[in-house]
């Protein structure tokens, strides 16, 4: 069957079209995406304005077309940080309904970290033993452990790298004292959760998803995304310490001529970058696993768990 994931994240609306069936791997078909970056049209008073709205509702409308036009059976549609923690949230959810007809399912958290770990537990699979799962959005940062599909432990962080730079970053580049209040801030953010993980034991492999994750690794020289989705990229931490002053000192039209970096991403790298090294640093980690899966493949993932058998 076809089916459509539909992401209204922080940084993106992003459909992905997947041919999948209970127990085969989904093998992506097609993908429609829009950057509206939610997290960062939030008023004074945390609501999403009423352009920002508008916004939305056509790009959800526009993406739904797609989906018709690409022959999907069934749309998974659900919202991340940006929606779940807009003081109007509920108000933007009942527009969206009304004016489009996709009832967005709002995820918690932690539902992100744990739909993420199935991800990235189904890609590398048993033999890879416990699993730590990073995954830095546009909102948020998720971090999950375990050793089964379930994670033992699954939380999420107000730390993703649109929701930083919006707020903590306003120069370009910025200020050498705002980075430096910034990096405080996130190490002690996830300093608060490391306990809850490292009391399960040292991880067997760890895993960095996302957007930001997979630049990181390419400008820290992994293989281009052109050499294939079963190359093993990886991202050392010295490599990422590195990075983080270079990083600090250009311009986001600098960053985005670097390798593998989107102009509408290049903003929020280093505060991505900040988050990761902070990650890795404070959980010990001297090199993690680039997942090509991430939270929509686990979203279609446990849809077809639930399915009935043929």
């Amino acid at each position: 069957m076809r089916l459509g994931v539909l992401d209204v994240g922080s940084n993106t609306v992003h459909l992905l079209v997947m041919d999948a069936h209970p127990g085969a791997r989904p093998l992506p078909a097609y993908s429609h995406k829009a950057e509206l970056r939610l997290a960062e049209l939030l008023d004074e008073d945390g609501a999403i304005g009423d352009a920002g709205v508008d916004r939305l509702v056509a790009t959800v409308r526009a993406a739904v077309e797609v989906a018709e036009d690409k022959g999907v059976e069934d749309v998974l549609p659900f919202a991340t940080s940006a929606v779940r923690e807009a003081s109007n949230g509920e108000e933007v959810l009942r527009r969206v309904a009304r004016e489009t007809g996709v009832e967005l399912r709002v995820l918690s958290g932690e539902d992100e970290a744990r739909l993420t770990f199935l991800a990235a537990r189904r890609w590398f699979g048993w033999s890879a033993g416990r699993l730590l799962v990073l995954d830095i959005g546009g909102g948020s940062l998720e971090i999950a452990y375990g050793l089964d599909e379930e994670p033992d432990a699954a939380v999420s962080l107000p730390l993703g790298a649109g929701r930083l730079t919006a707020a903590d970053l306003p120069g370009d580049p910025p200020e050498a004292e705002d980075i430096r209040a910034l990096r405080k801030r996130v190490r002690a953010e996830i300093a608060r959760v490391v306990s809850d993980f490292t009391r399960f034991g040292t991880p067997d492999h760890v895993v960095g998803t996302s957007k930001t994750f997979k630049q990181l690794a390419r400008i820290a020289g992994a293989a281009r995304s052109a050499e294939g989705l079963y190359t093993q990229r990886e991202l050392d931490r010295k490599a990422l310490e590195e990075w983080v002053p270079k990083l600090a000192g250009m311009t986001g039209a600098e960053r985005s001529r670097l390798p593998g970096v989107s102009e509408g991403r290049s903003g929020q790298l280093l505060a991505g970058a900040l988050v990761a090294e902070a990650g890795m640093d404070l959980f010990g980690v001297r090199t993690l696993e680039i997942c090509p899966w991430a939270l929509r493949e686990g979203v279609i993932l446990r849809h077809l768990d639930h399915l009935p058998a043929r």
